[in-house]
């Protein structure tokens, strides 16, 4: 299992297009990838999961990938979340 914390920079948070496109990110992995915000726990390749998780811009998310293919995983959303997730 690996994890990194990161800060949402796009300045409408998680909401829907960017949403979409971490979970495009995250569903061309194998492994179980979640992320942790405040006390609650998101599934990254499920869209309402992650709107439900209500990240804002600024909020800093830990994002956790355990399984084959873990170590690309995480530097895959990572990336993607500190370019803004085409925003």
């Amino acid at each position: 299992m690996v994890r990194q914390k990161v800060v949402v920079k796009n300045p409408t948070g998680l909401h829907l297009r960017p949403a979409g496109i971490l979970c495009k990110e995250a569903m061309q992995f194998k492994s179980l990838i979640t992320f942790t915000f405040r006390e609650s726990t998101a599934n990254a390749k499920s869209v309402l999961s992650v709107l439900g998780a209500c990240v804002k811009s600024g909020d800093e998310i830990e994002i956790i990938c355990e399984g084959e293919d873990e170590v690309e995983a995480l530097a895959s959303l990572v990336t993607a979340i500190e370019s803004g997730l085409g925003e």
